[in-house]
């Protein structure tokens, strides 16, 4: 059901079942899917692609232009997955060339006042927190949370199942299954909280502690540590999801909350 003060751009293409609100407005070249509901005053710009069963707040702001000086108006998109929600007053930018769209996955929910910037990527079944503000090129693994007030570095890394606690910089990499807290951001334990909802038996989560001991308890810098769990510890997807994770990090991995100025407090002590 579409009401009649709400613009739509005769191109736009609104799959059945889609309601729209008094006063939103949808320009051309946007894709809509069944059984999403798009608020009063929402926005959504040239280039969005929205799944089925959407939901878009008021105030919403969906494919805006790139905050990038480099943007020369490149034809860009913005991708939003099936049954994601996006609260009142979120932005999303579309991407650049570098990589010709942003992406939020399917089962989503983007709180309010968030940012996603140009070209960042996140998974499936995540949560990020009201006023989140993501630079852009932000990767964010499927079922991460990114809590309330944090700040994303561009180009970023947050790991599948990690858990960024609440006004958190996040300047470095969170490897998968992580806690991130602190200032500056340091490794806070696994995330078992989450890992339980989601199935994960305790076996399994004793198994992912154990390499993170490895990479955070022992002292060992991270070609140490990774040489020696592929030498100690049995395969899994896990393990080698970890182990490529911190392989692949280009901003480097956050630190342990022992480490200061490259020196654990192991090593600290007289």
């Amino acid at each position: 059901m579409t009401q009649s003060l709400a613009y739509i751009h005769p191109d736009a293409k609104i799959a059945q079942n889609v309601e729209i609100e008094p006063f939103a407005m949808i320009h051309s070249d946007v894709e809509i899917g069944e059984g999403s509901w798009i608020g009063s005053h929402a926005v959504i710009n040239s280039g969005a692609r929205i799944g089925k069963n959407c939901r878009i707040f008021p105030g919403a702001v969906i494919a805006s232009t790139p905050q990038d000086l480099k943007y020369n108006n490149e034809y860009t998109f913005t991708i939003i997955g099936d049954n994601t929600t996006i609260r009142e007053y979120a932005t999303i930018s579309r991407g650049t060339e570098e990589h010709w769209k942003t992406v939020v996955g399917s089962d989503c929910l983007i709180m309010a006042y968030a940012h996603v910037a140009h070209d960042c990527r996140v998974g499936n079944s995540c949560i990020i927190g009201n006023n989140v503000q993501m630079a852009g090129h932000v990767h964010v693994g499927d079922w991460a949370i990114v809590s309330a007030l944090s700040a994303v570095h561009q180009f970023v890394k947050i790991g599948s199942h990690a858990f960024v606690s609440g006004a958190t910089l996040v300047r470095k990499d969170v490897p998968p299954f992580t806690k991130a807290a602190r200032e500056p951001i340091s490794y806070a334990g696994i995330n078992s909280v989450g890992l339980r909802r989601r199935g994960y038996s305790n076996e399994k989560i004793n198994e992912i502690q154990n390499i993170y001991r490895y990479i955070y308890m022992r002292g060992l810098n991270n070609a140490e540590a990774l040489q020696k769990i592929e030498l100690e510890l049995p395969p899994s997807n896990e393990r080698d999801v970890v182990i490529n994770f911190i392989r692949n990090s280009e901003r480097g991995i956050m630190k342990s909350p022992f480490q200061t100025n490259g020196t654990t407090e192991a090593e600290a002590q007289p």
